[in-house]
């Protein structure tokens, strides 16, 4: 147990609502940062200390951060799609400026840690190849406003440790479990094959993480992580094929009839969104070009440096499938043999 608050930022995200609730079975204090707007009950009926700020407001998050001890910053404007100017300017405002915030504060309250939560699209890339920490980001390739804010976000990290801040970047892959309160897009693709509703689905592949797995992961971090330094958190690479088989079985309902053929899909969403969407570029869509690219990419990670240097051991995929469907039937968001 740690003495001294704790502060979690992106609380009612799928990692946040995870990692809050591991913190206090660890029996730490927690202080989470939210937005008043936002529908926060992710953290209903738990012992938090709830503070409202935005990321883009320096001294809103000066004040969530001034009588802390460690600060995990798991909050960012997570997207799959382009979007116009205005939506990669507040991409842009809320991962970036709003993680220098959370640093800049960190120093002047003299924070003992603060753990970045990272994203596997800002990390190096190359095919046939697990990508691992040491990899380069090739900032030409084609890169989602999401991904290349998030490689920012690991510079400014960079810069907060040259600087003398203890920070380190704890990387997620796509997370699958419980808590996942918005639902996240891989929790909507449950909840459709569970109701029966989705249709089709295109082949690919993904590395993925438990919610558990991830959580452990950014304590692990904050306990034994180096400064500077950033860690890939993965359970498992699973193909699309592989992920419909585990909903298959912890559902009881049949895979979906149509595979649809990668190449097809890619062309059509590309045309979707030069077309239908041009004139509501920033409505979430599940099929996108950037969601479909990236399924295409097969990317795998290499978690051994977490291993090594952590003592990270990730769990069961399969687990973290069958603890998602049951948490979405516990709060009525799947309704068995509907």
């Amino acid at each position: 147990m740690s003495t001294g608050i704790t502060l979690v930022t992106g609380a009612t995200g799928h990692l946040g609502a995870n990692l809050v609730r591991r913190l206090l079975a660890e029996g730490e204090q927690v202080r989470v940062m939210m937005r008043a707007e936002r529908d926060n009950g992710a953290l209903d009926g738990l012992d938090v200390e709830r503070v409202y700020a935005d990321l883009r407001n320096g001294e809103a998050v000066s004040s969530a951060v001034r009588g802390c001890a460690r600060v995990y910053h798991c909050a960012a404007l997570v997207s799959t799609i382009e979007g116009n100017a205005d939506h990669k300017r507040e991409i842009f405002d809320t991962n970036v400026r709003g993680t220098i915030h959370i640093l800049q504060a960190a120093g002047r309250h003299s924070i003992d840690k603060v753990v970045v939560s990272g994203s596997l699209s800002a990390t190096g890339y190359e095919p046939n190849l697990s990508s691992h920490e040491d990899m380069p980001f090739y900032p030409f390739d084609r890169h989602l406003p999401y991904g290349f804010t998030k490689h920012l976000t690991e510079h400014e990290c960079l810069k907060a440790h040259a600087n003398g801040l203890n920070v380190v970047v704890a990387t997620s892959c796509a997370i699958i479990g419980p808590h996942d309160y918005a639902p996240s897009r891989m929790g909507r693709v449950l909840i459709d094959y569970a109701h029966g509703s989705l249709r089709a689905y295109i082949p690919g592949g993904f590395e993925f993480v438990s919610s558990h797995d991830i959580a452990e992961g950014h304590l692990l971090a904050m306990r034994h992580g180096r400064s500077g330094q950033k860690y890939i958190f993965s359970t498992a690479y699973a193909s699309v094929d592989d992920l419909m088989a585990l909903f298959r079985e912890v559902t009881g309902r049949p895979l979906p009839r149509l595979r649809l053929p990668p190449l097809l899909m890619a062309a059509v969403a590309e045309v979707a969104d030069k077309t239908w969407y041009r004139a509501f570029p920033n409505l979430p869509r599940r099929f996108t070009p950037g969601a479909v690219r990236l399924l295409q990419m097969r990317r795998r990670a290499d978690h051994d440096k977490a291993k090594r240097d952590l003592g990270y051991q990730p769990t069961q995929l399969s687990q973290a499938v069958r603890e998602a469907y049951e948490d979405f039937i516990s709060r009525g968001l799947i309704t068995p043999g509907k």
